[in-house]
């Protein structure tokens, strides 16, 4: 699913136009991005959790020529599913 396609299906279940089910899911999207960048974990009971991960700096490998490469500490987030969305995938 595309987010045009996410915009679509939130404004047909929600009555709400496609301009204004895109400004939620942006608003969505930028609440997430800050709660996650300040650190913070955002949890969405049934549906799942956001939490940010720092990854440490270290040594990588070109896989295509074996060369060495350094791969700079960086942050970024992992998605651990809640029960209620792995009970519906897995029904």
């Amino acid at each position: 699913m595309t987010k045009a396609e996410l915009v679509s299906a939130m404004a047909d279940k929600t009555g709400l136009n496609k301009t204004q089910a895109r400004e939620a899911l942006d608003a969505f999207i930028a609440s997430v991005s800050t709660s996650l960048k300040a650190g913070d974990e955002v949890r969405l009971v049934g549906f799942g959790s956001f939490v940010p991960v720092r990854r440490a700096a270290g040594i990588a490998r070109n896989p295509r020529t074996g060369e060495k490469v350094r791969r700079p500490a960086l942050q970024t987030c992992r998605f651990r599913v809640g029960d209620s969305l792995k009970n519906t995938l897995n029904s």
